[in-house]
This record gives C-alpha cells, structure tokens and sequence, in this order.
C-alpha cells in the first residue's frame, strides 16, 4: 500500500516560502540560493517539497498556475490560544489572513492564512 512521504508545493520564491514555515514553526532552513528544488523533513518523517515554477515547466511543459489555490493545508496548533498567536504571528510578519480566527460550529477553533504561492493553510485546535 502506498504511503503519503511528502508534500510538493511549486513556489514562486522559496525563500519567501521558507520564510513563511519557519514563521508558522515548520523547522525550514534559508535554502541555497538559485537552487530550483528545496526540501525539509518534518518530525513526523513526512517531507515538505518545495520546486520552483521553472522547474516545474521543465518536468511539465504545459503547466500552468492553477487559478485560486491549488491546494490546502492544515496545521494543529496545541489549543485555541496558540490558533490565534500563531495567526498574528503570520500577519504581523507580513503574510495575508483570510478567515481570522473564529469558534467553528464543529468544536474548532479555526483561521486561515495564504502562503506565498497564494495556497491556503489552515490553523486549527479543538475547543
């Protein structure tokens, strides 16, 4: 049976979206500059991928820039308190909120913010 090992994000910058997830907490080193592809293995084993457009284009020629974003993802922070710092955190380093957070009807405490390739990333923790 196949096994989930790592996410790939194609990036406009990835030192701005390294930026990002040491923001968020992710433990991502500033990568070599002018390097196409950058990757991080999380404590859990999963790896975070991150290739440039250009790279991307050389594998799939016919790739385009999906409009809206092309995927989401989730984060779980250890309570509510940490969904809201975690948010600030991001916005006041300069990344976009969407949803701030809120007391989701499904006993969630729940934001969102964009990354820098436009994707959303949710913050999330149980009330």
């Amino acid at each position: 049976m196949a096994v989930l090992a790592a996410i790939g994000i194609v990036s406009r910058d990835i030192p701005e979206s390294c930026r990002f997830n040491r923001t968020l907490g992710v433990d991502a080193p500033e990568p070599p500059a002018g390097d196409e592809h950058f990757e991080v293995t999380l404590p859990n084993g999963l790896r975070l991928m991150w290739d440039t457009e250009e790279l991307i284009r050389k594998l799939d020629p016919d790739w385009k820039r999906p409009d809206g974003y092309g995927m989401a993802l989730a984060f779980e922070c250890t309570d509510a308190a940490d969904v809201n710092e975690t948010y600030t955190r991001l916005t006041e380093a300069g990344f976009t909120g969407k949803q701030e957070p809120y007391d989701a009807f499904w006993g969630q405490r729940y934001g969102t913010v964009v990354d820098p390739d436009g994707n959303s990333v949710d913050l999330f923790a149980p009330l």
